[in-house]
């Protein structure tokens, strides 16, 4: 009977073992299977394009046409381009091209919406608009400058916080974000 319990007792005692080596080992591998992910080695979930090309024309045929020294495609948004020196061509039907550079922009491929941000320069005909933000929409028909927006012509010097533009009517309004501060305005 006490041999039976010994037997007994050993298998148990090397199952134990056997479990505790099997579960320790798991969890090393485990471990091993995480680590490649997160060193410097793993692999990014972008793509980085040089020399980036769009072009792309709406039902109205405005053409835009977009340029950038590099492009980063994020591939959890595929339609989302992150740009590096950015510029940007609009030709529209019913007017006069417009011209757009940044430092830094945002392209939506589907949409054509763009983002151009740090030293955004805006050229149309004699004017000239720089800021540090342009959210430019052929969807929505308009352009939003903000932040140290500056409006220059032949004329005059305008400094303000907002300048929207609608692209088919040309309509401006240009704004202050608080109503106590006013636009500023210098004649050359």
């Amino acid at each position: 009977m006490k041999k039976k319990r010994n037997v007994i007792f050993i298998i148990i005692f090397f199952f134990v073992i056997s479990v505790f080596f099997l579960l320790k080992n798991t969890k090393k591998e485990e471990i091993t299977k995480i680590e490649p992910q997160n060193s410097e080695d793993s692999s990014y979930n972008s793509n980085i394009i040089e020399e980036v090309y769009y072009s792309s024309k709406d039902a109205k045929g405005n053409e835009y046409i977009i340029k950038a020294s590099q492009g980063e495609i994020d591939f959890n948004q595929t339609e989302i381009i992150y740009l590096t020196d950015v510029t940007a061509l609009i030709r529209l039907t019913n007017s006069n091209n417009v011209e757009i550079t940044s430092m830094y922009g945002k392209y939506n491929s589907n949409n054509l919406d763009t983002i151009f941000s740090k030293n955004v320069v805006i050229n149309y005909l004699e004017n000239k608009i720089t800021s540090e933000y342009l959210d430019f929409s052929m969807q929505r028909n308009s352009m939003i400058v903000s932040r140290d927006v500056v409006y220059t012509n032949f004329e005059n010097i305008l400094k303000a916080d907002v300048i929207e533009i609608d692209i088919d009517t040309k309509d401006t309004k240009i704004f202050m974000y608080k109503n106590n501060k006013k636009v500023n305005i210098k004649t050359k």
